[in-house]
C-alpha cells in the first residue's frame, strides 16, 4: 500500500496512548518485555517536560516520537514510523519539529539509545547529525547492546 503524503504533525492526545503503545510494542520493543504500555504513554502525555508528537494520515497514527526535556539535554525516548510510511520523510519531519521545540526551550543536545543491530535507525540518525558516543553491552534486559547517540543542536554562528 502506498502511503499518502498528506501527513499532519501534532501533539498527541490522550486517545493516542494505546495506538502509540501498540506501535512501540510491535515496532521498537520486539523481543523485549513491553514497557511502553498505554498507561506509561498516557503518563508521559501529561508531563510538562515531555513532548509526544504524532504524524497522521487522516485518522491513523503513521508515526510518533517522545522527547523528554532536562535542563540542557533532551532524551529521545521513542520514535517509530509504520512500515507503509517509511522512507517518506515522516521520521525526519517529526525529529525536525522536536529539535525546533528543544532549541526554543534552551536545550543544547539531544540524546538517544537504540539497539546496536538496528542498522537502518543508526544510519537515519547519523544522517540527521547524530554521532555514536558509546556502546552499552547488555543494556536491553541484559541481552542486547545499545548504541548511545548524541546531537549538539546549538545554532552555530
Amino acid at each position: 500500500m502506498k502511503a499518502s503524503r498528506h501527513l499532519t504533525l501534532r501533539l498527541a492526545a490522550p486517545s493516542d496512548a494505546t495506538p502509540i503503545a501498540m506501535m512501540s510494542r510491535d515496532l521498537i520493543e520486539t523481543g523485549l518485555p513491553w514497557t511502553w504500555t498505554p498507561e506509561r504513554v498516557a503518563r508521559n502525555l501529561v508531563q510538562r517536560d515531555t513532548l509526544v508528537v504524532t504524524a497522521r494520515d487522516g485518522a491513523p497514527v503513521a508515526g510518533f516520537a517522545i522527547l523528554q526535556f532536562g535542563e540542557e539535554r533532551a532524551h529521545l525516548s521513542l520514535l517509530a514510523v509504520r512500515p507503509a510510511y517509511r522512507r517518506q520523510g515522516v521520521a525526519r519531519h517529526m525529529l525536525l519539529w522536536l529539535t525546533e521545540s528543544a532549541l526554543t526551550a534552551g536545550i543544547v543536545s539531544i540524546h538517544l539509545e537504540l539497539r546496536e543491530t538496528n542498522l537502518d535507525a543508526r544510519r537515519f540518525y547519523v544522517n540527521q547529525g547524530f554521532a555514536e558516543t558509546v556502546r552499552v553491552p547488555g543494556y536491553y534486559r541484559g541481552g542486547e547492546t545499545a548504541v548511545r547517540m548524541l546531537r549538539d543542536i546549538r545554532v552555530k554562528a
